[in-house]
């Protein structure tokens, strides 16, 4: 009946626990901080062993530190005049590239070279396959009017999703890029990023909301380039279904709550091929020759990687990554149908419950403490394990900490109450081992163990101790008048008579028959047979209740001895109070004997 008592009250501590970590804010925010670290060790353990590989058709053109050396000597000024990129980008173009994509903001017109921006938005005008970028903000409105952006910019979304709140990626105000490139194109994607709580950006938006029309994000721009030359699809509107998946032709990307896509990392810095702005700049100009760049049927991206750019993000592979591989990343993940889908937190749930169940399972079967903790070990291994080959093979994020938090939870408090139920069990056998069952005094036994003891102890501290023993007067003819049943009921409130006339520290046993005795520690003589004395009368004076509410008296005969004035061991003691015993009952029964 305990065990089921103490099982229940498990259970229903653990629902507690679970229940309360499910509606706390800020435990929740701090587990979800270090389920991301989770995350990220995955990742980069995944890039480590090959287990995927980057796209080989998107190329970087960086503007890396040398490039960024090149401008400024060459050029004397950053940002680079933009009729250089028109001059690279209709170079690019002889290859017949896929599509080519600027990381980069076009935004105000040089003043001083006004043909530069001119050749610049011609490019956009002549080829469709040329893509730029354009960041959202919430600057307030008189630092700069929000500008109306062309209708074309927009795309058609239907969330049917009730899990996905797009507020943090809505925004009031934005810096517009050049107005002739608006003018001209509708290749203009958004370039505005999610990070987490830590600072690290594992998710990136596919749509942001700026006056409650939803804008692409630029690396879905380029890839839905992709899917319509290659694939032929070329949607009209977007959905993102009621299981929060936006839905591109067959394939099925998961947005979290906040509207982002966890993108798969293939690897750390210069994961794609590199080209330097400079290398390139040469072998437009004729001053350089490389036949190992090729871009023709590549996704060619246009980006800063130079630290004191600022393009620098911090992601789950790397501390700095710049942003324009995260851009490639984005893109190669949507080519691959490659995102990473988060597990709901309902099979997390499950999952924790199940881990718990199994703890508790074996931790309560296992006797030994050590097996038990390394099969229970071997169990958590066995979900990290399977967390890690989800994400590898599937691309499920299977939730570590909420599960293995509950599981080790569950763990201690199978271990608390089994050893309760231990420690319980233990005081029951010892119980049974040292107590007489009928009058539920200390047996003869444990009496013969602590006798030793006392004696232990007064001879090493110098200390008396004295011992009674007493006899039911008559007690065989009593029998033989009322029954053993009479007799066995007499046993027992004498017994009770006696414990509650004596100090806590004093142990009363059952010797045998009807005999019991009284150890007494630190007692001398005096306060010993004064003791004897009161039991003597208490007993005495008590009425005992038969079966059918009949009361009789009875009458009890003691004995006194005294270490070490009457023995020094155990057996003398006991003659020399027995001795005195057979005393009282000689003179007459009813009285301590002397």
């Amino acid at each position: 009946m305990l065990k089921k008592i103490l099982y229940t009250l498990w259970l229903l501590l653990f629902c507690i626990v679970i229940f309360a970590t499910a509606k706390s804010t800020n435990f929740n925010a701090f587990i979800n901080v270090i389920e991301n670290r989770t995350f990220d060790l995955r990742q980069n353990v995944m890039i480590n062993t090959a287990s995927k590989s980057a796209n080989r058709d998107i190329v970087i053109v960086a503007i890396d530190e040398a490039s960024y050396e090149y401008i400024l000597d060459n050029y004397g000024e950053w940002p680079l005049p933009r009729d250089v990129y028109a001059k690279l980008t209709g170079y690019i173009e002889t290859q017949k590239p896929r599509s080519i994509a600027f990381d980069l903001m076009f935004v105000k017109s040089f003043k001083s070279k006004p043909e530069a921006d001119e050749a610049l938005i011609k490019t956009f005008s002549r080829y469709n396959n040329v893509y730029t970028a354009m960041n959202l903000d919430n600057q307030p409105a008189d630092l700069r009017i929000p500008p109306v952006l062309p209708e074309k910019l927009s795309v058609d979304v239907k969330n049917y999703s009730k899990n996905i709140d797009f507020s943090s990626l809505t925004f009031t105000n934005c810096r517009a890029i050049l107005e002739g490139i608006l003018s001209t194109t509708s290749n203009v994607g958004m370039i505005n990023v999610s990070r987490a709580d830590d600072g690290i950006l594992r998710t990136m938006p596919l749509f942001v909301k700026y006056y409650d029309k939803y804008y692409p994000q630029l690396g879905l721009k380029v890839a839905l380039d992709y899917l319509k030359t290659v694939e032929g699809y070329s949607p009209d509107k977007f959905i993102i279904d009621g299981k929060s998946n936006l839905l591109l032709g067959d394939r099925k990307i998961y947005l979290d709550e906040k509207g982002g896509a966890i993108l798969n990392w293939y690897g750390s810095t210069a994961t794609y091929q590199h080209i330097p702005l400079y290398k390139l700049i040469k072998i437009a100009n004729g001053e350089l020759k490389d036949d190992s760049i090729d871009f023709h049927n590549k996704i060619v991206f246009f980006g800063t990687t130079a630290s004191s750019l600022f393009d620098i993000k911090t992601v789950p592979v790397s501390r700095t990554y710049p942003g324009v591989e995260v851009q490639a990343t984005y893109v190669n993940n949507i080519l691959d149908n490659n995102f990473i889908r988060k597990m709901d937190k309902s099979y997390t749930i499950l999952a924790g419950i199940i881990l718990a169940v199994i703890t508790g399972f074996i931790v309560m079967s296992i006797n030994s403490a050590f097996v038990a903790s390394l099969a229970s070990l071997s169990v958590y291994v066995i979900y990290i394990l399977a967390g890690y080959y989800a994400m590898k093979f599937s691309n499920l994020w299977l939730e570590m900490i909420y599960p293995l938090m509950l599981a080790v939870i569950a763990f201690i408090s199978a271990f608390i109450v089994k050893y309760f139920i231990k420690s319980r069990d233990f005081e029951q056998q010892y119980k049974l081992a040292t107590t007489d069952g009928l009058t539920e005094l200390y047996n003869h036994r444990y009496f013969q163990e602590q006798m030793r003891m006392q004696i232990e102890n007064s001879k090493r501290y110098e200390t008396e101790f004295s011992l009674i023993i007493l006899d039911i007067d008559f007690f065989k003819k009593f029998n033989d008048t009322f029954g053993h049943q009479a007799g066995d009921a007499v046993l027992r409130q004498v017994a009770q008579t006696l414990k509650r006339n004596v100090r806590a520290t004093d142990i009363v046993c059952r010797y045998g028959g009807e005999e019991m005795s009284i150890i007494l520690p630190n007692t001398g003589k005096d306060v010993a047979h004064s003791t004897a004395e009161k039991i003597c009368k208490r007993v005495s004076d008590n009425k005992f209740r038969l079966i059918g509410d009949k009361e009789v008296t009875v009458t009890i005969s003691l004995g006194v001895s005294t270490y070490p004035y009457d023995g020094d061991s155990a057996s003398e003691l006991i003659e020399a109070a027995d001795k005195r015993l057979y005393n009282a009952k000689n003179n007459g029964r009813n009285q301590v004997g002397k």
